[in-house]
């Protein structure tokens, strides 16, 4: 090689990944609640999510969308869960000032599935979006995250009022309520206009205060016509004009 010259290759993605590893190794979790995550910067970042210890997700956020608000999120999506709630998961963040085009989340995946075990979140569906009417007959994955932790449909809610309100007003105030999908059949296919017998159908009042989720629904199916089925699926709760068998379906109650 000539006089004055060399050529040098820095692994910049090994050296970011190993800083980043060693971060969280000798950061404290912390309970994935309101209190905890109001302290984190709503900035571009790297995260993690821990149960009983284990790093169960891993995440980036971009300066669009920062790290509180995405734990926040996370944080609801638990609620309403058998088996899992927020205080039962810790998290690790990490802002990252400088991002490269290098995919950190993916390098940190690898990384703890070859030394601690398997990151299961990042594939069970969790944090899933509404898949829509054409996949409510898909099959629950075993090892899912809805699978799990499924729906808990005995939670309360707390939306009880004088009743003598339609039942899309019900089902509006249920929506705000819960941190996953309530689908309800529109006016016609594609249609987000209510259909016209749950704008027709009046609620005479909430018996209970606070109700359950499942209560709500009973209440809403209790003046509504012959002929519709609510059912919980994996992570969502639909309710249609149908008598119809979902393998991973339970049916809740039917008009």
């Amino acid at each position: 090689m000539a006089e004055g010259y060399r050529e040098f290759e820095f692994d910049l993605p090994t050296a970011l990944l190993n800083s980043l590893v060693n971060v969280f190794a000798n950061m404290e979790s912390a309970s994935l609640t309101p209190e905890h995550t109001a302290h984190v910067a709503d900035e571009q970042g790297v995260y993690q999510l821990l149960l009983d210890g284990q790093v169960v997700y891993v995440g980036k956020t971009d300066a669009d969308s920062g790290l509180r608000g995405r734990l926040r999120k996370h944080s609801w999506t638990i609620q309403h869960r058998l088996n899992l709630k927020p205080s039962d998961v810790q998290f690790k963040a990490a802002r990252v000032f400088v991002f490269t085009a290098m995919d950190l989340e993916k390098l940190l995946i690898r990384y703890y599935e070859s030394t601690s075990g398997d990151v299961w979140w990042n594939s069970s569906g969790f944090g899933s979006n509404d898949p829509g009417r054409n996949r409510d007959k898909t099959e629950l994955k075993e090892k899912g995250f809805d699978a799990q932790y499924p729906i808990d449909l005995d939670y309360p809610v707390d939306i009880a009022g004088d009743g003598g309100v339609p039942a899309t007003r019900v089902l509006e105030a249920l929506r705000a309520q819960l941190p996953y999908t309530l689908r309800a059949q529109g006016k016609s296919k594609g249609s987000r206009k209510a259909h016209a017998e749950l704008e027709a159908a009046i609620v005479p009042t909430f018996v209970v205060k606070p109700a359950t989720t499942r209560q709500v629904i009973l209440s809403v199916l209790n003046v509504l016509p012959p002929g519709w089925q609510a059912t919980m699926l994996p992570g969502r709760i639909i309710l249609y004009k149908e008598n119809e068998h979902y393998n991973a379906g339970v049916v809740i109650g039917r008009s």
